[in-house]
């Protein structure tokens, strides 16, 4: 199918059972599904670019006005993505209790004050405490893949994350261009200390988060029928008005009733169906009804409860998901972390702003490449028609992955033009299985969206935590943390790629 450059603003087509549209208007905030798409990737954005606000300033400017060590800055690291584990694990139930928009500005806005507070940084322990918690911004991920997913449906909805995603985590590239720019611009025009004009910098993004929020309140809603807490109520009437719940031979016995209003669930979680198919007698007319039921089920997510989540979380696929995303983005967030240092020993040249360019061309490739996942996931999807090819692709990323990594670190080059060609290779393989992974995600247990999309977001942030752990115990030898990260990342793959891509027992899951 072509593609057709006018879906990029035209109001999209519309599925009539779930209300999710079936193209991205990209470029037209007007327009209910642009303005979610937009205030999704935007608002992810603006958490990534302060979130790692520090590390652009911390090679040089905040280590010497602090007097960190290595292991320090190591240390403080770490916190930060300790705070945004924990907020991802909890961000999930929030987003399946509450919705994804007001978990979103939430976070946004409790992330705001500590952002805020960066002037007030005086000494090593002030520093950790802070990026504890400035860390809560990092769990905005969660409530941005879990609201375009509640937005957009099966033939877009991993186009949608991966766009969403990759736009968002492009604020961690932006990140290393824009403060030390801000820091260089206030101290030379506004003739600011280093000691004033680093802490001055941090009220940037503080001002463009809390506005960002503020926008998501008031423009923006829970779902495409209405508010979260009405959701399942207005499912309901949509079947009803449709009639999609009756065979004419009489056999089918499922009915809208048969939606149980205070969980926002399907009784028995996922659909059991009475048809003839079972029977060999199969009609286009129940197949199209079976898909609808099907896509109602899919809608309909459940409050979290104790049985019910651990059931979701202990299963194979979902673990499956969360060990390849903890290699994948666990990667990528030790990357982010040392790689301005690593230009800066191996060209010490460059400087604190020379060589954080050149690690933010690293984080500002996800606008491309972690988009391409997504897509090409969706391509293999809908010519196979099977989660296999989606599965496939995942783990066929993470281990070519591995393999940059292992090279990076064995070779260590200081040619910059080899150590640019290794990293934009990393960053495709490693950004693109971000983007593949979040666009199998909504797959599995469709019912508890929100809490599989917070595990797999929240192992990828152990992954960067483990990643740290050996960096810091690496010192400034870079080139080995490169190599153990990669064999880790290709072991991690290989362990789960025999497991189902979705449980045996769930029906549908797109």
């Amino acid at each position: 199918m072509p593609l057709d450059i006018a879906l990029l603003w035209k109001a999209p087509d519309i599925n009539p059972v779930n209300h999710k549209a079936k193209s991205i208007p990209a470029l037209n905030p007007l327009n209910t599904y642009g303005r979610v798409f937009l205030l999704s990737w935007f608002g992810f954005f603006i958490a990534f670019w302060s979130w790692y606000a520090f590390p652009p300033l911390m090679t040089d400017t905040i280590k010497n006005d602090l007097s960190l060590s290595q292991t320090d800055i190591a240390n403080s690291n770490i916190v930060s993505l300790a705070a945004t584990l924990l907020v991802r694990v909890t961000a999930g139930s929030a987003c399946d209790r509450f919705g994804p928009r007001w978990t979103f500005a939430a976070i946004l806005l409790l992330g705001a004050i500590p952002t805020a507070l960066a002037g007030t940084v005086t000494t090593l322990q002030g520093l950790i405490t802070l990026r504890f918690f400035v860390g809560i911004l990092g769990g905005s991920f969660i409530p941005c893949q879990v609201w375009t997913t509640n937005f957009f449906d099966k033939n877009v909805v991993g186009t949608a994350n991966s766009l969403a995603a990759g736009f968002g985590n492009a604020g961690g590239g932006v990140t290393y261009f824009v403060m030390p720019a801000i820091f260089n611009s206030l101290v030379r025009r506004q003739h600011l200390t280093d000691h004033v004009a680093w802490r001055v910098a941090f009220v940037v993004p503080f001002i463009l988060i809390t506005i960002t929020a503020l926008v998501m309140i008031l423009m923006c809603p829970d779902t495409p029928t209405g508010t979260w807490s009405s959701r399942s109520r207005d499912l309901r009437r949509q079947l009803d008005m449709r009639d999609t719940f009756f065979s004419a031979d009489g056999d089918r016995k499922v009915n809208a009733s048969s939606i149980n209003s205070e969980s926002g669930a399907f009784a028995n979680d996922t659909i059991k169906l009475s048809s003839n198919r079972d029977r060999g007698k199969y009609s286009d007319t129940q197949a199209t009804e079976d898909d609808l039921l099907t896509a109602a089920s899919w809608e309909l997510v459940e409050k979290p409860t104790i049985h019910g989540s651990s059931k979701a979380v202990l299963s194979l696929p979902t673990i499956t998901l969360a060990v390849t995303y903890f290699c994948s983005f666990g990667a990528e967030l030790c990357v982010y972390s040392i790689l301005g240092a690593y230009y800066a020993k191996n060209f010490p040249s460059l400087g604190q702003t020379g060589s954080g360019n050149w690690a933010a061309m690293f984080g500002l490739l996800n606008a491309i490449f972690r988009p391409a996942g997504g897509i090409i996931s969706d391509t293999i999807y809908r010519y196979t028609c099977s989660l296999w090819g989606k599965k496939i692709l995942v783990h066929s990323f993470g281990v070519i992955t591995g393999v940059f990594l292992i090279i990076i670190g064995l070779e260590d080059p200081h040619s910059k033009s080899i150590v640019v060609g290794l990293m934009t290779g990393l960053a495709f393989f490693e950004e693109a299985g971000n983007g593949a992974c979040f666009s199998l995600v909504p797959h599995v247990h469709p019912t508890s969206n929100g809490l599989i999309t917070g595990v797999t977001g929240a192992a990828g942030d152990l992954g960067g935590i483990v990643f740290l752990l050996i960096a810091r115990y690496c010192g400034v030898d870079y080139g080995r943390v490169f190599w153990l990260v990669g064999i880790i990342t290709i072991a991690g793959n290989l362990l789960v790629s025999w497991i189902r891509p979705i449980p045996k027992e769930q029906l549908g899951g797109r």
